[in-house]
């Protein structure tokens, strides 16, 4: 196969009145803060907004320098865009938010999946509102500090890596449509994160360059999921309380704290003793069992993902090799692929730990993101 082009915009030596107007969304961090100073640098016209999507409680969160859980970040992000000369919006989307993202995050655990809001926010929230927030402020693109690239072929846009691939931000980002990709700029593609640092410090923003970032879910205080669903779903103790731990052949072990404690490949903080380690290899809600097994029986090799997005090819034959990655962190497999009237069935070459229902599967060739779906 061909070459692809890397397609990230070219330097804009344009007059200022014939600058291309860019929507910059803005978090109050380092990485859209310095990816704004990058398009100004180029000649772009850039008007910033800053979604409110949550207003966290948590004194716990609210201390925190790191994450956008506060209404500090917010501020943060305008007194950036005041700095550097353009204007900002804040953009409050907390009622969508809260009915599609962290909606879906609780169905889904209480089906004993486990969910990936920040795909879903992505795909339903930013990039729905960027678009048409840019379309009423007439900007030509949208611009984040993801670490992506875009490149194009034949026709179409798809994701590639970011050079930084300890921050490559691809798997969160596969359900961006063509029209999605065709508007957005992400200027930090072709950097690493320590290089980005050093820009806010070069252009004499010392604090920024030092600011620490989260990888938290930015409505789960400290990632304890537990206590939010806990606190966030009527009689939850009631509903969904004590059931039986069963081994793979149904024998039973002990007893849990019910299903949506519990996440598939999970090892620690079982509460019970078998004297030999045991893994969550998969979760039964009518019965309110949660299984556990070995690491070999955590394996498997073959899985189904729904809701496809097709990016750098618009088909793919049956046979179709990739890497196929199933969480952020993992580095991914050779899998072949097929279809299987709207599902695409992933077959690893070999035993995968933890294919876990919910979770995003994204498929690549080298660097770049062929498609994805979410593992059912």
């Amino acid at each position: 196969m061909k070459e692809p082009v890397t397609c990230n915009l070219p330097i804009c030596n344009s007059p200022k009145a014939n600058s291309p107007r860019v929507l910059m969304a803005m978090s109050g961090g380092i990485d859209s803060t310095v990816a704004a100073m990058l398009l100004q640098d180029q000649g772009y016209e850039l008007v910033g907004v800053t979604y409110r999507v949550y207003d966290q409680i948590s004194q716990a969160c609210m201390e925190k320098e790191k994450g956008c859980c506060s209404v500090n970040a917010i501020f943060e992000a305008k007194h950036m865009a005041q700095q550097m000369g353009f204007e900002h919006h804040i953009l409050d989307i907390r009622k969508d938010f809260n009915d599609l993202v962290i909606r879906n995050f609780i169905d889904e655990y209480l089906q004993g999946h486990t969910p990936n809001p920040c795909v879903l926010c992505n795909s339903t929230i930013k990039w729905g509102k960027l678009i048409a927030m840019a379309d009423e402020l007439d900007c030509d693109y949208i611009a984040t500090g993801h670490y992506a690239r875009i490149g194009q072929q034949d026709g179409r846009y798809f994701l590639r890596k970011g050079v930084d691939e300890t921050k490559d931000q691809t798997y969160f980002l596969w359900t961006l449509t063509q029209e999605n990709l065709a508007r957005t700029i992400f200027p930090l593609g072709e950097l690493t994160k320590p290089e980005v640092r050093q820009i806010a410090l070069e252009k004499g923003y010392e604090k920024l360059s030092k600011k620490s970032e989260s990888q938290e879910i930015c409505f789960i205080p400290d990632n304890d999921y537990r206590t939010f669903l806990a606190e966030n779903v009527e009689n939850f103790t009631e509903k969904y309380g004590p059931g039986l731990f069963v081994d793979t052949s149904g024998k039973r072990l002990g007893e849990h704290r019910g299903f949506p404690n519990y996440t598939i490949g999970q090892r620690k903080g079982l509460g019970i003793a078998l004297g030999h380690p045991m893994f969550v290899v998969d979760i039964r809600p009518e019965s309110n069992e949660v299984v556990l097994g070995t690491r070999e029986e955590l394996q498997g090799k073959t899985f189904r993902a729904k809701d496809i997005n097709l990016m750098k090819y618009a088909s793919l034959p049956d046979g179709f090799e990739v890497n196929a990655k199933i969480r952020y962190r993992n580095r991914g497999a050779q899998a072949s692929v097929y279809h299987e009237n709207d599902f695409l069935r992933v077959e690893f070459h070999e035993g995968m730990d933890s294919i876990t229902p919910g979770q995003s599967a994204v498929l690549y060739e080298e660097i770049d993101v062929v498609g994805g779906g979410i593992i059912i």
